[in-house]
């Protein structure tokens, strides 16, 4: 079907993915991301795997997995072999890769933090071994002043002295201002992106950070894709996922993505420690985020003072007896 996917990454790409190339509309047979799960729960009972859906003899695989998904959607899925390979095509041409949480490569934070909540596809382009390297997430809103955004660059600039990669969320404002500073400083950026990967990937500005290994564009959703807001909060969860510490810089009480994405981590993920940025113009969102149990940012000035940050645990709860870890964001 094509040479560079892995069985397993084709047969779940066939099930899940809209495919879209063109004009082509995205398939209403696709498998939600609950009814996947069932499924590839159902193919671990039977000791079989993704790829086994796809091989000449899957006749009777797909009868057996009738008691989870109808067997004919199943087949239409399964059958979009011929554009499946376009596709891929389409998305090699421009240095998008794919990889699926059956590989060996897939991030093993994501597994281990989110669980089944895990993407079960993730589209990329850039240096893979980013995945791993953790670092510190900057999250923010995207209309914000001048001197936010000079200071959130001059975060990513730091970051770069530390060797600390940045993780953001690739969107205008303080997302971009983090990743501008880390690059422009010779630094590594991860960014996770809600929408457009392949447009992203594409810009003259991320092409030298791309070729030189130092910037990752990821996202869990199709290259083609165009903004959505549920896919904008719902990727806050990676973000956070993917770093060892976070630092909001802007925020709106009670509404928008970041303050949504960190009070989520506050309250019940607690991946890594959240920071609340410290200095500056006043931020009725960030003080209310500190109620919440974020701290304040020591607004570090050299690489020892931010790795140690780094050390720093999430307080508990107020409401909780418990001193687990802690937590991270996005809009």
């Amino acid at each position: 079907m094509t040479g560079a996917l892995s069985p397993n990454t084709q047969a779940i790409l066939l099930l899940t993915a809209p495919l879209m190339l063109g004009r082509s509309k995205s398939s209403s047979d696709l498998l939600t991301p609950g009814e996947y799960n069932r499924l590839a729960r159902h193919l671990r009972d039977l000791q079989r795997q993704p790829a086994d859906l796809i091989a000449p003899d899957a006749a009777d695989l797909l009868r057996a997995c009738r008691a989870v998904i109808d067997e004919a959607r199943l087949r239409r899925l399964l059958e979009r072999g011929f554009l499946l390979g376009q596709v891929v095509e389409h998305w090699q041409a421009r240095a998008i890769w794919v990889i699926s949480r059956a590989d060996p490569e897939y991030p093993r934070r994501l597994k281990a933090r989110l669980r089944e909540d895990a993407p079960t596809i993730l589209y990329g382009c850039g240096n893979k071994a980013l995945i791993e390297t953790g670092g510190l997430a900057v999250v923010g809103s995207r209309h914000v002043d001048e001197a936010l955004i000079g200071y959130t660059t001059a975060v990513g600039g730091l970051a770069a002295g530390a060797e600390r990669t940045i993780v953001s969320g690739g969107a205008k404002g303080i997302d971009q201002a983090a990743m501008h500073g880390a690059l422009e400083a010779g630094g590594r950026a991860l960014g996770i992106l809600a929408d457009s990967l392949e447009k992203t990937a594409m810009n003259r500005a991320c092409r030298g950070p791309l070729r030189e290994g130092r910037l990752l564009l990821l996202s869990p959703y199709d290259p083609s894709a165009g903004f959505a807001v549920g896919n904008a909060m719902q990727r806050n969860k990676l973000i956070y996922a993917l770093a060892d510490a976070a630092l909001v810089i802007s925020a709106d009480p009670n509404k928008g993505g970041t303050w949504a994405g960190a009070v989520e981590q506050l309250d019940t993920l607690r991946f890594v420690p959240v920071f609340a940025r410290s200095t500056g113009a006043p931020s009725p969102g960030l003080d209310a985020l500190c109620g919440k149990g974020a701290m304040a940012w020591p607004d570090p000035q050299d690489s020892d003072a931010l790795n140690a940050v780094f050390a720093v645990t999430q307080p508990a709860p107020a409401s909780s007896g418990q001193t687990d870890l802690p937590l991270l964001f996005r809009d």
